[in-house]
C-alpha cells in the first residue's frame, strides 16, 4: 500500500512539473509575441507612422517608433538587431549601405517619394545663383548623386552620364558658374543655409527645419518614371522579409486613409507610390 501511495505521489509530482513547465513556456512565448515591433524613423515629425501605430493597436500589434537624427544609424541598428524594421530611406540609399557595409537589408514595401529640394535664405529662384556661389549638398553616395542630378536638372551643372545615378562632385563635366560644392552630412545641409548661397536638403530634414517643400524650395525635384530608386521603403533584414506581422504593418500603411494622412501632413511634399 505504501508503495502504491509513493508511486502515485511521484506520478502526481511529475505531472505537476510537466504542467508547470508547459505553462512557463507558454508564458514566455506570449511575452515574446507581445513585445513591440521597433521601427526606426528619422526626425521628430512622424505623424504618418503615429497614425499607422494607432490603427495597428486595434489589431493588438504594438509599434514602438525609435527616432534618429541622422541617416546612418538606423541601418546599423537594424542590421545589428536593435530594430525589427526601419522606414526613412530611399532604395538607392539602402543599396549603397548594403554595399559599403556588407549587409543584406531588403525593401519589403514602397511608401512615398519625398522630392529633394534646393533651398536658400538669400535667393528666390535658381536663376539668381551667380558665379562662384557656394552650394551645400549631402555627402553620402546616393544623396550626393541625387543632389548633383537635381542641380543638373535645374540647369546649373552637367555631370558624366556614364556615372548613372551616383555621380560625385569629381564627375561634374560642366560648371559654367564655377560653383563651389560643400559636401556635408544630410542632417547638416539645412543648418548650413546661412553660410552658403543654397543647400540641397532632403525633404524630411527640410520639414524638421520648418520648411514646406512645395512652397519653400527654390527648385524641387520632378517625379518621373525613372524615380523608383528614390522611392522610400519599409526595410527589414533579409531573413525577416516574409514575416506575417510585417505584412500586416505594410497593409495598414498602404491604405487609403494613410494616403490621406500623408497628403494632409506633408502638404503634398511626400507622394504615396504604392
Amino acid at each position: 500500500m505504501n508503495r502504491i501511495k509513493k508511486g502515485f505521489l511521484g506520478l502526481t509530482l511529475a505531472l505537476g512539473f510537466l504542467v508547470t513547465t508547459a505553462c512557463g513556456t507558454n508564458t514566455t512565448s506570449e511575452a515574446e509575441e507581445s513585445e513591440p515591433i521597433k521601427i526606426g524613423v528619422v526626425g521628430e515629425v512622424n505623424e504618418v507612422w503615429e497614425f499607422v501605430k494607432e490603427k495597428l493597436a486595434s489589431e493588438d500589434i504594438e509599434i514602438e517608433l525609435v527616432k534618429f537624427s541622422d541617416y546612418a544609424t538606423p541601418n546599423v541598428a537594424l542590421a545589428e538587431g536593435e530594430l525589427e524594421l526601419n522606414s526613412f530611406q530611399t532604395k538607392i540609399f539602402m543599396e549603397a549601405f548594403n554595399e559599403d557595409h556588407g549587409e543584406n537589408l531588403v525593401a519589403i514595401a514602397d511608401t512615398v517619394i519625398a522630392p529633394l529640394g534646393i533651398y536658400s535664405s538669400k535667393i528666390q529662384d535658381v536663376s539668381e545663383i551667380k558665379e562662384n556661389d557656394v552650394i551645400a549638398i549631402p555627402n553620402d553616395v546616393s544623396n550626393e548623386g541625387r543632389a548633383l542630378l537635381l542641380l543638373q536638372t535645374a540647369g546649373l551643372i552637367e555631370v558624366d552620364p556614364s556615372k548613372g545615378q551616383v555621380p560625385v562632385v569629381e564627375d561634374i563635366t560642366s560648371n559654367p558658374l564655377n560653383l563651389t560644392f560643400e559636401t556635408l552630412d544630410s542632417s547638416q545641409t539645412a543648418r548650413a543655409l546661412e553660410d552658403v548661397t543654397a543647400s540641397v536638403i532632403n525633404s524630411g530634414m527640410a520639414v524638421d527645419a520648418g520648411f514646406i517643400p512645395t512652397e519653400d524650395a527654390v527648385f524641387l525635384e520632378p517625379v518621373t518614371d525613372s524615380s523608383d530608386p528614390y522611392y522610400n521603403a519599409i526595410v527589414s533584414r533579409e531573413e525577416d522579409k516574409d514575416n506575417e506581422v510585417f505584412k500586416k504593418i505594410i497593409e495598414a500603411y498602404q491604405a487609403e486613409d494613410t494616403k490621406e494622412v500623408i497628403e494632409e501632413t506633408s502638404k503634398g511634399s511626400s507622394i504615396p507610390v504604392w
